[in-house]
């Protein structure tokens, strides 16, 4: 065991520098990857490993993902940058028809192990187009994983098994939890498809993912002190979802509420209650952002956010 303090970006930088020490075909491509990226999540790589191996692109994300599934096919892991989920729609050919469907087309005589980094989320005060939650999007694709994680820990362990994974990965971090503290052991092997218990209860079952988990932890909070007690789920992989500690769980408390950041309206929250509903009975209900842009002004992006408090509220409506 090797536990230490970091940020969620510092975890990310020590997940990849593992990888690449131990296996000389991981590579990095992306704008602004040599000065760190933008967020400091690949500070000092360029520095260690050089620049053949930590790649400065064009600003062309077409290029930089079709450059990706062409290195992957070629016998390389590449970790591909896309600076935000909002820019990658730029490439999404690359990714939709070629990285995803390429196992498949080719009878497995191909495969492409390649990390997508898609930093989602609304990011304060950057409006429409650079704060979307578009994991439904990537979900819906078959051929992908896709991972939302939501702590320093989980960034670290989801991360080194988005690499080793052997197949073409949507890696989404939240744009604003790159500063956030926590205790990470670096030894530690997190699986795909592995939700976490955030905390026990026997009320309610409240399903989540990405930073909006924090807020659901502040909401249980809340809860707990007038006698509702929540059992959070962190699903931390978005696909594969962990259906059996879903199911478990809301088997026992017969009723399920699904929070995410992402606009409601064919969320996947969606798919969660709907699983649910069918294999337990279980009531549900879901709890997202409206159909709207985010706005820019403080008073618009507000209401693109699903607050602690409207997480309370939803549970009391739900258990009246």
């Amino acid at each position: 065991m090797n536990k230490t303090t970091m940020s969620y970006a510092q975890a990310a930088v020590h997940a990849v520098t593992q990888e690449m020490e131990a296996d000389p075909n991981v590579v990095v491509l992306g704008e602004d990857v040599g000065r760190g990226g933008i967020f400091g999540q690949y500070k000092g790589l360029q520095e260690r490993f050089g620049t053949r191996r930590v790649i400065d692109t064009p600003i062309s994300e077409a290029a930089i993902l079709g450059a990706g599934v062409g290195m992957a096919l070629a016998g390389l892991r590449p970790v591909v940058e896309m600076r935000v989920v909002d820019f990658a729609l730029c490439g999404m050919d690359e990714l939709v028809n070629q990285a995803a469907k390429n196992r498949f087309m080719f009878g497995g005589q191909g495969r492409v192990p390649m990390v997508v980094r898609m930093p989602t989320g609304i990011w304060d005060a950057s409006a429409a187009q650079h704060s979307q939650s578009l994991e439904s999007w990537f979900a819906h694709l078959p051929g992908v994983v896709v991972v939302c994680p939501s702590t320093p820990q989980d960034n670290h362990g989801l991360l080194r098994a988005a690499m080793a994974s052997g197949d073409p990965v949507v890696f989404m971090e939240h744009k604003t939890l790159w500063g956030l503290q926590g205790e990470v052991d670096t030894s530690l092997q997190i699986p795909l498809g592995r939700a976490r218990i955030v905390r026990a209860g026997g009320h309610v079952t409240v399903v989540s993912w990405s930073k909006q988990v924090q807020a659901c932890e502040v909401a249980c909070q809340a809860l707990a002190a007038s006698g509702i007690e929540v059992e959070l789920i962190d699903l931390r992989t978005i696909w594969p979802w962990d259906r059996d500690a879903v199911l478990s769980s809301c088997g026992r408390t017969g009723h399920l509420l699904v929070v995410h950041e992402a606009v409601q309206a064919a969320g996947f929250g969606a798919e969660v209650a709907a699983t649910a509903a069918e294999a337990t009975g279980c009531r549900v209900r879901r709890l997202g952002a409206p159909r709207i842009p985010v706005g820019y002004a403080p008073v618009l992006e507000a209401q693109s956010r699903v607050s602690a408090d409207d997480v309370v509220a939803a549970v009391r409506a739900f258990l009246q």
